[in-house]
């Protein structure tokens, strides 16, 4: 029976074995896998580190920028001379020329202009624009044109725009064009807002006074040296 004991105990050791195998296999596992998370962590510090680097040289960036266009809108944004005292022909046509806030501004009213809930130039805001033209031309040649669209506050009901604000871009684009392909005013010369209902002239709500609040208003700022 000898050989059975001696079985017995080969078995034992390899059993052992295997197990004490299996232990070094495990731990050498866990080894590599504390390396890794190791190495992840430190990849991720100095990502963060790099990152934090990008962002003070973004923010540094978008100061230098904002001071840049700080400088730029106050140049822009200069008064025009004030020597002009106003234009007959445009007072004919019913069209405003006043000086606001040191700029010169020509408020062309949209019942010259435009059909209700429209944004087609009539003939005779087609007229009404050449005299404008003119008077840019002679007076403010060199100046910047802010084109803007004002609308009054009656909501949009028969009309193809969704919006006031809709309907006012579309006619300082008007405006524009007409400017540009008729009167040869310079398109790199000119700015078109819509601002809808939310600057009015007015703002009584009245019908007069709903009528002064719909209209083009062409304010001319000095242009940069």
């Amino acid at each position: 029976m000898d050989w059975k004991r001696r079985d017995r105990a080969l078995l034992f050791v390899l059993l052992c074995g295997a197990a004490w195998s299996a232990g070094c296999t495990s731990s050498e596992a866990y080894r590599r896998s504390i390396d890794e998370r190791d190495n992840q962590i430190r990849a991720l510090r100095e990502e963060k580190a790099a990152l934090k680097r990008e962002r003070q040289a973004c923010l540094g960036e978008i100061d230098a920028l904002g001071a840049q266009l700080a400088e730029a809108n106050a140049r822009v944004s200069a008064p025009v001379d004030a020597s002009w005292a106003g234009d007959a022909r445009l007072e004919s046509l019913g069209i405003g020329y006043e000086l606001r806030n040191g700029m010169a501004v020509i408020t062309i009213p949209s019942s010259i202009t435009f059909p209700s809930g429209r944004a087609e130039l009539s003939r005779e805001g087609e007229k009404a624009l050449r005299e404008v033209a003119a008077v840019l031309a002679a007076s403010h040649g060199a100046g910047v044109y802010h084109i803007e669209g004002h609308t009054d506050t009656d909501p949009i009901r028969k009309s193809k725009f969704a919006t006031n604000r809709d309907l006012s871009l579309a006619r300082a684009t008007a405006v524009l064009t007409f400017l540009v392909e008729a009167c040869g005013v310079r398109d790199e010369q000119c700015v078109v807002v819509g601002y809808g209902q939310y600057r009015p002239l007015d703002g009584s709500g009245t019908a007069a006074g709903k009528g002064r609040d719909r209209r083009v208003e062409i304010v001319v700022h000095a242009s940069a040296p």
